[in-house]
């Protein structure tokens, strides 16, 4: 019998939600995500200090200021990781803009482009690259503009709700990123309760998502993230992608066991029919205040983002430094 992960990779688009090369290697998945955390984690370990290293190089290079080194040198680190990694997988890989620009379409175009230029400096075409921007409303903006006018890929993360992902389906965006395992989370906090995967408030919240993109006819593709336990990742199959943890990849290919699809089309179109909304400006911030457990985990995913960007900085301004 093929493993679990094998099946799974019938139904969805695996992808590798970490910044280790070796882990994305052993699993083969078609994309893989980073964020600062996952580069974070991989930049303490020794292989990779050459990386960080060509990334001080540059940035030294590009300016005499110290706080322009610095963030020259963050952009190339970032794309330092994300070509290697497009070295290892045949699809795309995901870098995330500064979570500090959450709230600034402008800025987080600028840094898009920065992020393009950069990779396309190095040979890596901007098809192969989505960026990654919090799905704020101004997020959600700045990445129609990408999208539209410039032709860049993005990927909307920090999703946990559905206003979220449908101003991000009008928005045209490439994909979006629900956090399932963080929607947990917070539910867990807030009632005491365990839940059982098919009662996830995390997998519900995803697979009402994919409803209703595929019976209004969205091509916006739908990537379940942030899992905590496999059971999770099963009541998923079949959705369009799910990025997935070494951890969890291997937990997946070391089972044996019959793996039914949950998602498909056909079963979006037989399920009952959700009319077809829209938000405005207000609409959105309306709808995303009234959920308590999105507003939360927005601010707070954005506030963890940033404080593990500030760790990076803290590693490439000592090296700028010396």
């Amino acid at each position: 019998m093929p493993t679990t992960l094998d099946q799974l990779k019938n139904y969805t688009t695996v992808v590798s939600d970490t910044g280790d090369f070796e882990s994305i290697a052993q699993y083969k998945p078609t994309d893989a995500t980073t964020n600062p955390s996952l580069i974070l984690a991989a930049a303490g370990k020794p292989q990779y200090a050459a990386l960080i290293d060509d990334a001080v190089a540059w940035g030294r290079a590009q300016s005499s200021d110290a706080d322009e080194q610095l963030e020259k040198a963050f952009d190339k680190l970032l794309v330092n990781f994300g070509s290697r990694i497009l070295e290892i997988v045949p699809g795309r890989v995901s870098t995330e803009v500064d979570a500090r620009f959450s709230f600034d379409k402008e800025a987080n175009i600028r840094k898009a482009l920065d992020l393009i230029a950069l990779y396309e400096s190095v040979g890596v075409s901007k098809e192969r690259v989505l960026i990654k921007i919090a799905s704020t409303w101004e997020g959600i903006q700045a990445a129609r503009e990408l999208e539209s006018v410039h032709g860049i890929h993005c990927n909307m993360t920090l999703l946990f709700s559905f206003a979220q992902a449908v101003a991000a389906a009008e928005a045209g965006v490439t994909l979006i990123s629900p956090f399932v395992g963080r929607i947990l989370d917070w539910f867990k906090a807030a009632t005491g309760k365990s839940y059982a995967a098919h009662e996830d408030p995390g997998v519900l919240s995803v697979s009402a998502i994919y409803n209703y993109y595929k019976q209004h006819g969205y091509p916006t593709i739908i990537m379940g993230a942030s899992f905590r336990n496999t059971g999770e990742i099963k009541e998923l199959a079949g959705c369009d992608f799910l990025t997935i943890s070494p951890q969890l990849l291997g937990e997946l290919q070391a089972e044996l066991a019959d793996l039914p699809r949950r998602l498909s089309p056909a079963a979006a179109a037989a399920a009952a029919p959700v009319a077809k909304v829209s938000f405005d400006e207000p609409a959105f911030r309306w709808a995303l205040n009234e959920d308590q457990m999105a507003t939360e985990k927005l601010s707070d995913g954005i506030r963890k983002f940033n404080a593990d960007a500030d760790k990076l900085r803290a590693i490439l301004r000592e090296k700028l430094a010396a």
